[in-house]
């Protein structure tokens, strides 16, 4: 007899079953991949990846025949409250700060239930591409709206979530981009900074709710408050967020107001290390990748968003080859405009072929960055991969449709289709179910989104 099949049984009341996955990606130490595996999922972690073994009674059955298991995808970078503005007239074909500059008036009409309903919307159309764990940089707070707004909504939609406290506080006025309407005073950003934290996060093993600091970026708030929210995020034992070296005109305005390089900036005022991500970080010039891979400096890596604004091509290639740490962001949906991280994984593999040759990115290497990568710059080991101890994040994908029929291999995925998830758990706990979200009604979101957004449009 298998000694397997003798084996007591695992699972019971509250346990999930995913039985007879065509393939497992794992992405565990030895990447290896399961044909025709089983997964346990019990108390919200995975506790058996392999052969079928024995199931104890009241344990949830899925059916995974004819699919492909990967570890649920990690976001690595998003504005949740730009799924409001999605294709503005205006924005649709400017550069990032004339982008900033149509959408700022507008943005700063929104209020908490604004912010509230487009969390929702944006972390839905998240976990209907398979992303299982989401961040959130939210920078402005008009109208009394809080960054409690969009943890409410993560909650509800039911991802792990790791929203941060951003800000801004150099207006117009003083000779930053936002206008003088959407800025804070610095003192007051460090306090809410704290009250965040002190109520929201959660740094034990397999947290649903993470919080980090996250001024918006060198423009728009001072040398002072860069400084001051590293103190705070390490006082605090929080992780440090925000924009670099976007684009041309980014790094234009670095050397003209700082007299140095983004990275020269980040690094003098504390921002490099391995608690520390960066969006975009398109420009980084071959000094700044060394600095970056020798401080253990993460990237989130926004490839739809930086064609969108027309930004460039992030050298990922040569950063994954240097060490840096490197995951997915879809970032906003008024930059993008869509919120699929399985697309933003095909997109950077292409991108990197595009400038570095057909070899330049594997399907497999593009995957392993939207799981394994997103983990390692939010700071966890316990996502990204499916084996025993990791938590219960795993994402079920239907190979038996049109997209991918006459498919040979798991490349397929990303080569072919699907785009849209079947079934996806968050610690064991269904939140899309057959293509269908199930956490929570989807259709009031849809009409609360755009019954808001005509508003704005006035």
């Amino acid at each position: 007899m298998n000694p397997a099949l003798e084996a007591a049984p695992l699972g019971g009341r509250g346990a999930v079953l995913l039985r007879g996955a065509a393939l497992i990606v794992t992405m565990d130490a030895q990447r290896r991949e399961i044909v025709d595996g089983d997964i346990v999922i019990h108390g919200g972690c995975i506790v058996h990846v392999g052969a079928p073994v024995p199931v104890a009674s009241g344990t949830q059955v899925i059916d995974a025949r004819g699919c492909l298991v990967t570890p649920g995808l990690v976001n690595t970078h998003h504005h949740l409250y730009q799924s409001m503005t999605r294709a503005v007239p205006g924005a649709q074909d400017a550069l990032l700060f004339g982008w900033l500059e149509t959408l700022y008036p507008i943005w700063a009409r929104m209020g908490p239930a604004e912010m509230r309903v487009s969390a929702m919307a944006g972390l839905a159309e998240l976990a209907l591409s398979g992303c299982s764990t989401s961040s959130d940089h939210l920078y402005l707070y008009p109208n009394g709206a809080r960054l409690d707004d969009t943890i409410e909504a993560a909650r509800e939609i039911g991802l792990r979530f790791h929203p941060t406290r951003g800000a801004m506080s150099i207006g117009r006025s003083a000779g930053g981009l936002p206008p003088d309407s959407l800025v804070e005073r610095e003192a007051a950003i460090l306090e809410d900074c704290i009250r965040v934290i002190d109520a929201f996060h959660d740094s034990a093993e397999g947290a649903m709710l993470r919080v980090g600091i996250a001024p918006c970026s060198p423009f728009s708030v001072s040398r002072e408050l860069m400084r001051d929210a590293a103190i705070l995020a390490r006082d605090k034992g929080v992780r440090l967020h925000t924009h670099l070296a976007e684009n041309e005109e980014d790094v234009a305005y670095s050397l003209e107001r700082f007299g140095c390089r983004p990275g020269q900036y980040a690094q003098d005022l504390g921002w490099t290390g391995p608690d520390v991500w960066h969006a975009h970080c398109v420009r980084l010039d071959p000094a700044e990748i060394a600095l970056f891979a020798r401080t253990g400096t993460c990237v989130a890596h926004c490839p739809c968003s930086n064609c969108r604004l027309g930004s460039g091509i992030a050298p990922v290639r040569a950063m994954r080859d240097a060490g840096i740490g490197v995951g997915l962001g879809v970032d906003g949906s008024a930059s993008n405009d869509q919120g699929n991280l399985l697309a933003e994984a095909r997109q950077a593999m292409l991108l990197q072929r595009a400038v570095s040759g057909a070899a330049a990115m594997s399907a497999r290497e593009a995957l392993e960055i939207a799981t394994l990568g997103g983990a390692a710059a939010l700071g966890r080991t316990d996502i990204g991969r499916i084996e025993a101890g990791a938590r219960g994040d795993v994402a079920v994908w239907d190979m038996q449709g049109i997209e991918a029929a006459g498919s040979w291999d798991l490349a397929a995925l990303l080569l072919a289709g699907p785009m849209r998830v079947r079934d996806l758990l968050v610690e064991g706990r269904p939140i899309v179910a057959e293509g269908t979200l199930v956490s929570t009604p989807l259709a009031p979101i849809i009409d609360a989104q755009r019954r808001m957004a005509r508003a704005l449009a006035g």
